[in-house]
């Protein structure tokens, strides 16, 4: 992979990151979400 597509990558996931911590946690657990889950729901674990 190129470092370019690397870091577009990067700013995606940060991105979907913060608009999930953006979310109130009534709207997160509509989702089926809750605070501690959202990086491991981003990066796929």
């Amino acid at each position: 992979m190129k470092i370019r597509q690397k870091i577009m990558e990067y700013a995606k996931t940060r991105r979907a990151i913060r608009e999930l911590n953006a979310l109130d946690d009534h709207a997160l657990s509509d989702i089926g979400l809750s605070r501690s889950q959202i990086q491991a729901a981003v990066y796929g674990r």
